[in-house]
């Protein structure tokens, strides 16, 4: 047996403490407390309130992923030297060996054939990027960003991209997010969050569907105590028992801490992965059969209700607990606890999105909310957990394939310009199209496409097959390395968010823009993406359309953003008044939803597929991240809330252990219609029969190119795999 694990605690203070440590308490109290936005999850922290501070002044609002975050930028930069070593000798390198390496300090370019990283100056550099790109026709080149960047930043990048002629511009959402926001307009005529950070204290009940914020979120750990604290519940629903979501001692709570942690999940189901739409269905078959669903707020504020009525009631519950695992009894006590809820806020994660069906549950999870009233009023309703600290600010500025027609007609008008409307490629589909050989360029502002893409070896032969890459990075990641064996790169070093000479603005998920001052000075050598994506522009487009150089200065970004994005007319002055403010017309605290009628839509979708089962194989896989990553950046090798010693594991059910003749640690492959991991250790986890959990990004290798035909997301969750035992212990790969 395992021992009991409690989610943070007194070891992630000294993990804390540790690493603030190894990069010097100068420096990473410098980072922490200056007036920048947190560069970790979507929360949000800092800003103008000053660092570790959020928008309702609570301090200190830090987490270990905060620090984690900063330690990666406070480092030296990587010698030269090292580039004397072959990519072949990087390729040997870990993803936390490679990030650790030290920030990139130069420009470097790699030529097409060659084995090695060469720097080249900043003239040169811009120079054979503007060549190659006015070389080819813009069709054949796509542009995609990472939620690490700014407002700003992603404004001149999709600004370029149309004006130099391709449409084909998406973020890492296609890869996480997307069916949230595409569930999310079906069903309430918005892509975002419908709550603010204050509602989450005026809640009696959250949900936390397929997310484990005690990993990923931590500071969303400490609503879900104090909403224990206030006698409320936190119903958590996910296929796998996450010890850091039954007992968390925060480590800013004294109180937690001496207790030994407090109980989070009030309630928790675990369903067979995949299952989701059929477990709503069933809270929504209980709460109806009990007439406890509110019919005065259905009648005055929703539509379809008939239609999603006939199939709650024509869905058998030998179908539901059959599909799901679950039992009537359990399912019924979650929807008593939800049945007496005043005020509910249902929040999810990736375990929601990265199915072949990812939209369809959003569309659910909406339904149960529109079913008892839970939106339209303080304290309760939607909240995707958004990952990167600045992923839903990147969609906000345009940076996607296609624009709404009234923020192509603002922009056109305030910048006097003509753009595309044609709908360009979403990120799978230019990885696809890459592989054709219908792709001349790329250009990614941040992030690891390669390790963020599904069927690994695809994605590096794609990624190959693109003749031209530029990437804008603070440090290298294993996505400069795989993907270039036979194609031309350049990898451009900038400035990290605090370090930014001109003032930015980030997004959190409660649609609140924080604005950061940066002026941090850290490293030579390094410039601003606005100033290299500014350069490109001067350089792709002629200046007779648009001058890229009156971009230069972030204000004018800033002003052009407020002028033709929706909501966002507050940035004009951010800088001026140093007023950080919610985006207009998201949040929820009116039942006025953004559809021609005003009404919420119930929306009707199936609750099971079976042709989606593959006979060959007998598991399902979903694949998670660590305790110590965050998206693919690895810190630390070690899960400690998982008790796991590597990544190289494959955590199941203790029965379906024994019952293929195994025992923990032994070694074992995973097989899929993909792909193949070798030598993984089996690890005993509390999920159910039939279902198991393995890192990602590792895990990717194993996720086919099928996407949800809505969102165009892989479902990284839901993989069929074979489990087979290997009699030889090779080398951990």
């Amino acid at each position: 047996m395992h021992k009991k694990i409690v989610g943070g605690g007194f070891k992630k203070v000294l993990y804390t403490l540790n690493t603030v440590r190894r990069i010097g308490v100068k420096d990473a109290a410098k980072a922490l407390a200056a007036h920048n936005a947190c560069k970790a999850c979507g929360l949000g922290m800092g800003g103008q309130r000053g660092g570790m501070i959020n928008e309702l002044d609570e301090f200190p609002s830090v987490c270990n992923k905060s620090v984690q975050a900063q330690s990666t930028d406070i480092q030296g930069p990587i010698p030269l030297p090292v580039f004397d070593h072959t990519i072949t000798d990087f390729k040997e390198l870990s993803s936390h060996e490679i990030e650790h390496l030290g920030r990139l300090g130069t420009p470097l370019h790699k030529a097409a054939g060659s084995d090695k990283f060469e720097p080249i100056s900043w003239d040169d550099a811009i120079a054979r990027t503007v060549e190659r790109f006015s070389a080819s026709a813009p069709e054949r080149s796509f542009f995609y960003a990472s939620g690490r960047s700014s407002n700003e930043a992603a404004f001149v990048l999709q600004l370029m991209a149309r004006l130099y002629g391709s449409t084909n511009i998406n973020n890492c959402s296609y890869y996480c997010h997307q069916a949230s926001g595409d569930g999310l307009a079906t069903t309430i005529g918005t892509g975002t969050s419908t709550v603010e950070l204050a509602d989450l204290g005026k809640s009696d009940l959250i949900f936390v569907l397929g997310a484990n914020p005690s990993s990923n979120h931590p500071r969303f750990i400490h609503q879900l105590k104090n909403c224990r604290e206030r006698g409320g519940h936190v119903v958590v629903i996910n296929p796998a028992k996450e010890p850091g979501l039954v007992k968390f001692a925060v480590p800013k709570s004294p109180k937690s801490l001496l207790m030994g942690g407090n109980d989070i999940a009030s309630e928790y189901l675990q369903p067979k992965i995949a299952t989701d739409v059929a477990v709503f269905k069933g809270i929504a078959k209980s709460i109806i059969e009990n007439q406890q669903h509110n019919v005065d707020f259905i009648a005055q504020y929703t539509r379809n209700f008939d239609a999603y009525l006939a199939d709650i009631e024509g869905t058998s519950w030998n179908e539901i607990e059959s599909i799901t695992g679950l039992s009537r009894d359990d399912i019924h006590a979650v929807a008593e606890v939800y049945a007496h809820s005043e005020n509910t806020v249902f929040a999810w994660g990736m375990g929601m999105t990265h199915h072949l069906h990812g939209v369809d549950n959003v569309e659910a999870i909406a339904n149960l909310a529109m079913l008892r009233g839970m939106l339209g009023k303080p304290g309760a309703g939607l909240l995707p957990l958004r990952g990167h600290s600045n992923i839903q600010g990147v969609g906000t500025v345009g940076v996607k394939p296609v624009l709404a027609e009234d923020v192509f007609s603002a922009i056109e008008n305030e910048l006097k310009i003509t753009l595309p409307r044609n709908k360009g490629m979403d990120t799978m589909a230019c990885l696809q199209a890459a592989e054709r050989g219908d792709i001349d360029n790329a250009l990614m502002l941040g992030g690891n496409l390669y390790a963020a893409s599904p069927d690994s070896q695809w994605a590096e032969k794609s990624l190959d097959n693109i003749p031209f890459k530029v990437f804008l990075t603070t440090t290298l990641n294993q996505g400069h390395v795989h993907g270039c064996d036979n194609s031309e790169s350049i990898i451009f070093p900038v400035l990290a968010r605090d370090e930014e000479h001109d003032a930015t603005s980030q997004e959190s998920m409660f649609n609140y823009v924080r604005l950061s001052d940066g002026g941090i000075d850290r490293l030579d050598n390094l410039r601003s993406e606005v100033d290299i994506l500014s350069d490109i522009g001067m350089g792709i487009v002629d200046k007779s359309h648009f001058d890229f150089s009156t971009f230069k200065k972030h204000t004018t970004i800033r002003h052009a953003i407020a002028k033709s994005i929706p909501g966002m007319q507050d940035l004009a002055d951010i800088d001026v008044a140093k007023k950080e403010f919610f985006i207009r017309n998201r949040i929820k605290h009116t039942p006025e939803f953004n559809m021609p009628d005003n009404r919420a839509v119930f929306i009707v979708n199936p609750h099971d597929h079976p042709e989606e089962r593959k006979a060959q194989h007998a598991f399902t896989l979903m694949s998670i991240r660590s305790e110590g990553q965050f998206n693919s950046i690895i810190y630390e090798e070690r899960d400690s809330y998982r008790d796991t010693t590597h990544r190289h594991s494959v955590l199941m059910n203790e029965d379906d252990i024994a019952a293929l003749g195994l025992k923990e640690k032994d070694k074992v492959t995973l097989r899929s219609d993909t792909g193949e991991m070798r030598n993984l250790d089996v690890v005993a986890f509390d999920l159910p029969r039939g279902n198991i959990a393995a890192y990602y990004p590792e895990a990717n290798v194993l996720v086919g190119q099928t996407v949800d035909q809505r969102s165009r997301t892989p479902a990284f969750k839901s993989v069929p795999v074979s489990v087979e035992a290997q009699m030889v212990i090779g080398s951990a790969g």
